[in-house]
């Protein structure tokens, strides 16, 4: 990504400007906003039927089918894992495939959305151009025609790579250039001791290991006892560890685990603190040039609706194989088949799918009880993981919004010292040639520092009504645009509980992670949890890798 800083700002008069607009921005300015919206997505209450029982049953005893079906093949989950699994054993063969999905569209934390016409994401809104070893990622991308190979080097579609502008900062009442704080815009008696964290972090990253050490997939990783020390202590305790305490340093490396993980560096270990760096890119420390990059370096391929056009393109070939609405509340293995009972939230009816082997590509906390007789690496595995709450919000405008001196609009604007994580301009890979109505989507990770924090934003999550969430998060943005209110249309809100596996210390390393990655008799995990946190790499690599095991079982 382009992290080259711009020219000074008028810092003083914006600031002072910015402390005057704020109460307007955030009380009298909203109160004028008019505006419709909603949740979108299935209800959580729809999912929580797995602990509640079916709604027929007062006592959660599960009824007598009213009917049965039968196919070659079963998977579990049609999020990336699931539609990866069912991609392998189609290709592998096994044509009589069915991808049972609770949600009523297929894509987990990758599904589109749509408003006035524009599509939006409402999850994962990008893919790293991949490295040598996700060769998955690599081979679909080719099979999409996103890739291609010329003279031998990969040549990827320029209209799915992120356009420049890529990302900008609000920092010292401006606008700059990328996300890591630059040192002109800190407070003077700041600038000596950050540059020398900035200098110690990257050393400490490329002390830490290569890419063959820190690998996507993380199964291709060289793991090593090394490994196994940064995985058992938190990124924070690392950090303070080395001296590392600089402000800015310290809110960006928050703000990458935040993004990454749903969970700030407090909650993630050491090991998925630096993974996110030595992975991909690294760390430069800026250094006598001011104009380098202090972080960039790999390319982003992005669509308007985000990850959601490439979980539509995996979706597509299953045409009817795919049954959304349907809610598994039960998994049996059998000597000769494995039977799940669920239940179809369109017929309001319970149905038994029965098949000779599983792929079960849901989060391990849910697998842990759907399977009737978990294995003890299954039980294990889900004690251990915790799962950040989620909020993505799609405002639609009317108009382009007015914007502060620095840095034009990008398509990733982050807030210095913000809780949130900013927001991403969906028409920003449009090629009209001028600025108009658009849909800003919103994120907000609610995994916060600790299991309380994390516990507290859930319940808040599910019991606040949208229109709480939507006013507070317009009354964030319009600090930083005083128009917004006035030029927004909708919100439409999007709510995950458990959107994404947390990488806490000693998740990654448990043996039962490796355990459950392994081919199975007949029910097969597919999860990106069986890497420790959620990204669509992982989940292509484990659910490509179950459905092909799958597969070469069906035929034994």
């Amino acid at each position: 990504m382009s992290r080259a800083s711009i020219g000074p700002t008028r810092r003083g008069v914006l600031a002072a400007s910015l402390s005057m607009l704020a109460p307007l921005a955030g009380c009298s300015r909203h109160a004028e906003a008019s505006f419709d919206g909603g949740w979108v997505g299935a209800a959580h209450e729809r999912g929580h039927l797995l602990r509640a029982g079916l709604p027929e049953s007062k006592s959660g005893a599960f009824a007598a089918p009213a009917v049965t079906r039968r196919a070659g093949a079963i998977v579990v989950g049609a999020g990336i894992a699931g539609l990866a699994a069912a991609r392998a054993l189609m290709r592998a063969g096994v044509d009589d495939v069915r991808v049972l999905e609770l949600e009523d569209a297929a894509g987990g934390n990758s599904r589109g959305h749509a408003i006035a016409g524009m599509r939006c994401p409402l999850g994962a809104h990008y893919l790293p151009v991949p490295g040598d070893r996700a060769v998955e990622v690599i081979e679909l991308l080719e099979a999409l025609g996103v890739r291609r190979t010329e003279h031998g080097r990969p040549v990827y579609d320029e209209r799915m790579l992120c356009h420049s502008p890529q990302e900008r900062l609000f920092i010292g009442g401006g606008w700059r250039e990328g996300l890591l704080p630059p040192l002109e815009a800190l407070p003077v008696a700041e600038r000596a001791a950050t540059l020398a964290d900035y200098r110690a972090f990257s050393a400490a990253v490329a002390e830490a290991g290569d890419d063959a050490a820190f690998a996507i997939p993380t199964a291709r990783s060289r793991w090593s006892p090394a490994l196994d020390a940064l995985d058992a202590t938190t990124f924070a305790a690392w950090l303070d560890a080395r001296g590392l305490h600089t402000p800015a340093l310290r809110w960006y490396l928050d703000y990458c685990c935040r993004d990454d993980y749903g969970a700030g560096a407090a909650q993630v270990s050491a090991w998925a603190g630096l993974h996110y760096f030595a992975s991909r890119h690294g760390f430069r420390a800026p250094g006598a040039d001011m104009a380098q990059a202090a972080d960039g370096g790999e390319g982003i391929l992005t669509w308007p609706e985000g990850n959601a056009w490439l979980a539509e393109r995996l979706a597509a070939p299953l045409g009817d194989r795919l049954l959304t609405g349907l809610v598994a509340l039960r998994l049996r293995e059998g000597r000769d088949d494995v039977s799940v009972d669920t239940w179809n939230a369109a017929t309001k009816q319970s149905e038994r799918w029965i098949a000779p082997r599983v792929v079960l590509a849901t989060p391990l906390f849910i697998s842990a009880r759907l399977v009737e007789t978990p294995a003890p690496a299954l039980l294990e595995a889900a004690k251990l993981m915790r799962y950040a709450p989620w909020l993505v919000a799609n405002l639609r405008l009317d108009a382009a919004l007015d914007d502060r001196p620095g840095a034009p609009s990008s398509w990733d604007n982050v807030t210095y010292r913000d809780s949130g994580l900013g927001y991403v301009d969906a028409m920003h890979q449009s090629m009209r040639p001028f600025a108009g109505p658009t849909v800003l989507t919103v994120y907000r990770e609610l995994g916060g520092n600790s299991m309380a924090e994390l516990a507290s934003n859930r319940a808040q999550l599910l019991n606040e009504d949208w229109r709480s969430w939507a006013d507070r998060i317009v009354a964030g943005l319009a600090v930083l645009h005083p128009d917004l209110p006035h030029k927004l249309r909708r919100a439409d809100l999007m709510r995950y509980g458990h959107a994404m596996s947390i990488p806490a210390p000693g998740v990654r390393s448990n043996a039962a992670l490796q355990a459950l990655a392994a081919p199975q008799r007949r029910v097969h995990f597919a999860h990106a949890d069986l890497s420790a946190y959620s990204v669509f790499e992982e989940a292509l690599y484990h659910g490509t890798h179950a459905g092909r095991a799958a597969a070469t079982a069906r035929r034994a």
